[in-house]
């Protein structure tokens, strides 16, 4: 089975069989979309929540709103469906302590905030997340049932 690493500000696509993995997400936010039907994975490590917000914006992968429409178009590449599609969110963690009212530097909120109103303005129904907290998450995307493994440290192991 291959592995395929997504790095950071990167999204790949897998079919079964197949693993997408990343590391190390803090505020930054995997988006883990699935076609069950199709038995296809696709995964984005996006770190910021808009590219309209940056001049410097032509990683669309960086970015969840073009990492979403970019991850989707290499899904449907790869055989997948828009309308089979369901997601997964992980990350978008708190890593570092700020004043209480600097909601610009709650970059990992924003993010998941962003990646909940994209799939949802793109009818893509989000099953389960693992968000928010203090830590980082090491994730692993299976394209034959779509099961997401969350690594983290001090927080254990689990199956979204």
């Amino acid at each position: 089975m291959k592995i395929i690493k997504v790095g950071m500000a990167d999204l790949n696509v897998v079919k079964t069989p197949g693993i997408l993995t990343t590391l190390g997400l803090g505020s930054c936010v995997g988006i883990a979309l699935y076609d069950k039907y199709n038995k296809v994975a696709g995964l984005a490590h996006a770190m910021l929540p808009s590219s309209k917000e940056i001049r410097n914006n032509e990683n669309k992968a960086k970015f969840v709103d073009t990492g979403i429409e970019l991850l989707i178009e290499k899904m449907i590449q790869n055989g997948a469906f828009k309308r089979n599609l369901t997601a997964k969110v992980t990350g978008g963690s708190q890593m570092f302590a700020f004043g209480k009212n600097n909601d610009i530097l709650k970059i990992g909120q924003r993010n998941t905030l962003a990646t909940k109103k994209k799939l949802n303005e793109l009818n893509i129904q989000i099953i389960s997340e693992d968000i928010g907290g203090n830590y980082g998450r090491t994730i692993e995307l299976n394209a034959e049932d779509g099961l997401l493994l969350v690594k983290t440290i001090g927080h254990g192991v689990k199956i979204i």
